[in-house]
């Protein structure tokens, strides 16, 4: 049977709100299971993605009886996004995201959250585990490994492209500037989203390639993609379209800072329960990334689907499957034994 999802337009089963996080307005996705919930999850997305990019979760997580919250992050969809100058650009840095998340727990009255992430979210959650450990019961990440924060000499975004790794050249084009000037109307937004959600010309081609960036040219040629129906597409469309690209963008400059914050991180290591899912068809995030990560976590538990980048849509019932059963054993079953 097909996974259940949120209808993007109209679901009964979510509401959308509004919160100041720290003096900036946030929307996010509220959902409340029938009856008592037994713990609150949070879920984060990453790019170029919006909180509705859990829709194929939310249900499933409400069938378990938890209360779930999906946040659009800065810059992205109904939350704020502040334009970079004038505005500080540590307001798109990890060490901000940690706090507000917080923040908005300790507002909805949620002392200890599970916390999971996809893309940019998987290494969201990672961070807000280091910065907050005490805020997280059970953490979880698809598609994203983690990478500890390092003390070593500051690597800039161009030697890790140049000497590492050459298919994270992408972030280089989307961090340049010119990837927003390009994609500046609705009509670009949506076939700029279209590419990257995996739509294909006749000829084979594609609207993004890892190692270069998006590839303007072929994106009018591309044909709708299979993993968002048209309605969902005109979603995401209108979402990017409050804001424009830049916000979203500004993720990828954050690297410098993101290190200088950490600087002042005493641990790099995860004591929390944590799963990982992989997904062994993604470009980017490819598998070998999360070689030796285990180091890091005293509760690993590590699962793989075979499937691209966007495996909550692709595969989400084996994904959900994953979550339902870690939360079950890992996660719940650990509680129970030790009542």
């Amino acid at each position: 049977m097909a996974a259940d999802k949120i209808d993007v337009v109209d679901d009964a089963r979510i509401s959308h709100r509004t919160a100041d996080l720290n003096g900036r307005t946030y929307h996010y996705l509220y959902a409340e299971p029938k009856g008592d919930f037994k713990a609150t999850v949070f879920l984060v997305h990453g790019w170029p993605d919006i909180s509705i990019g859990w829709r194929y979760q939310i249900p499933a997580f409400l069938e378990l009886g938890y209360r779930v919250v999906c946040p659009d992050m800065m810059g992205y969809g109904g939350t704020d996004a502040p334009h970079v100058p004038p505005e500080s650009l540590s307001l798109y840095g990890f060490k901000r995201a940690a706090d507000d998340i917080k923040e908005l727990a300790r507002q909805l009255g949620a002392p200890q959250i599970i916390l999971g992430g996809h893309d940019w979210g998987g290494a969201i959650v990672y961070r807000v585990a280091l910065w907050y450990p005490e805020l997280v019961s059970f953490l979880f990440s698809v598609c994203t490994p983690y990478w500890a924060p390092t003390k070593e000499e500051y690597l800039t975004l161009q030697d890790l492209v140049k000497y590492k790794l050459p298919h994270f050249g992408y972030q280089l084009h989307l961090s340049s500037g010119e990837v927003e000037k390009a994609i500046d109307s609705n009509d670009k937004i949506g076939e700029f989203l279209n590419g990257m959600y995996g739509g294909k010309g006749l000829k084979g081609e594609v609207g993004f390639n890892p190692r270069t960036g998006i590839l303007f040219d072929n994106l009018p040629k591309l044909a709708a993609t299979p993993l968002l129906s048209g309605k969902e597409l005109d979603y995401y469309t209108g979402e990017y379209a409050r804001h424009g690209m830049h916000g979203t963008l500004n993720w990828y400059r954050t690297r410098e800072l993101n290190y200088n914050e950490e600087l002042e991180l005493h641990k790099t290591t995860i004591e929390i329960p944590t799963l990982f899912i992989l997904a062994t068809k993604d470009g980017v995030l490819t598998p070998e990334l999360s070689y030796g990560m285990e180091k890091y976590f005293s509760k690993l538990t590590r699962k793989e689907v075979p499937a691209s980048h966007w495996a909550l849509w692709e595969a989400p019932e084996q994904v959900n499957g994953f979550l339902k059963e870690w939360l079950n054993t890992v996660a719940f079953g650990e509680a129970k034994s030790s009542l």
